[in-house]
């Protein structure tokens, strides 16, 4: 394993933004991942994990220290079920993430279809507990293979250790610097029947007599996505992006109601739905749109989405300075407006 040098991190980002990695190494076995954590440790380095570059925004300056790509791959489905009657897959984190949901509807497995379309690698599904459309991967994880940094050791960490919660685990929360993950079984049902509970869904499949089957939901989800500039298209410059910019903010009781009435002093409804019990989850999306932002809105290299509010895009040539400019104004707005907080969900890189 030979470490490369002032490698450009832009390209290998979905924002297509970011300077250098002052080391560069792309591992593609356990012991390659070894090796890389131990150079960077011998060096004193900064090390970064990198997957799929879907949920980034790397810093101008780039990084300083050791980017280490994890490029495990395999898709091997186990023998028999478990106790709820699913097949277990154990996928390498280097798996492109999409390539996974698209073999297991092909197989008929259900438990991931309406995350089909979300770019990035598997590695990075449990970190962010990746959801869409109704489903959540801490739904069909069982458990998840990584690399303890604290001692060296390759450990099996069961569903309940990895503390997921809505858009997170212990690995973006607690024990951010700790694990890297190498791979991640999923439990998924034979023959499953698809997830249609999301309103976009119901609307797409609205008026027909028979229900629709995993493939012909995950075809509906990845439509559904492009059309908000959310799947990764080439030539589509709506596509140069991290994807959602702004978590759903979840709101308490008295948070929410009053936002509902500084709506309602603008003659607006609050769309939104129960989440985690007695908290609500609003759209991110809904409070940027109300806060002078529409879709398309910019100005020079960077800019909104045309396709879909949340989604900050390169529209060419744009910096990390940029991107964070607009993210700062968007924030402040949506803040003096309904006294919320836009948390940004791209991991932000050498800032």
């Amino acid at each position: 394993m030979q470490p490369l040098e002032n490698i450009p991190l832009a390209p290998l980002t979905t924002l297509r933004i970011g300077g250098p990695a002052k080391y560069f190494v792309e591992a593609r076995s356990v012991a390659e991942v070894q090796q890389a954590v131990s150079f960077a440790h011998s060096r004193s380095l900064a090390l970064l994990i990198l997957g799929g570059g879907s949920n980034l925004l790397v810093a101008d300056g780039g990084w300083p220290g050791l980017v280490l790509k994890v490029a495990l791959t395999g898709i091997d489905q186990r023998n028999g079920h478990d106790d709820q009657g699913r097949v277990l897959f154990d996928v390498g984190a280097g798996e492109p993430w999409d390539k996974f949901v698209s073999h297991a509807v092909r197989a008929r497995y259900g438990g991931i279809e309406c995350l089909s379309g979300i770019p990035g690698s598997v590695g990075g599904t449990p970190v962010q507990n990746v959801g869409a459309y109704g489903q959540e991967v801490s739904q069909t994880i069982a458990s998840v293979q990584v690399l303890d940094l604290y001692d060296g050791q390759v450990r099996e960490l069961c569903k309940e250790a990895c503390g997921f919660a809505y858009r997170s685990s212990i690995f973006n929360t607690t024990e951010q610097e700790r694990f890297i993950v190498l791979r991640v079984t999923y439990a998924l049902t034979p023959e499953g029947e698809p997830h249609i509970s999301y309103a976009d869904l119901k609307r797409h499949f609205e008026g027909r007599e028979t229900p629709p089957n995993l493939a012909e939901t995950r075809e509906a989800v990845r439509h559904i996505r492009a059309r908000k500039g959310m799947l990764i298209v080439p030539g589509d410059p709506d596509c140069r992006s991290a994807g959602s910019f702004f978590k759903n903010p979840v709101l308490s009781e008295e948070e929410h109601e009053d936002l509902k009435n500084r709506a309602a002093a603008r003659g607006l409804t609050v769309p939104s739905y129960p989440a985690l019990e007695t908290r609500k989850k609003v759209s991110a999306a809904w409070l940027v749109e109300r806060s002078g932002f529409a879709r398309g809105f910019g100005f020079g290299r960077v800019g909104i989405s045309s396709k879909h509010a949340l989604a900050i895009v390169n529209r060419g040539g744009a910096t990390a300075a940029d991107v964070l400019a607009l993210k700062e104004q968007i924030q402040y707005r949506v803040h003096d407006i309904w006294n919320i907080h836009l948390e940004p969900e791209p991991v932000m890189v050498g800032f």
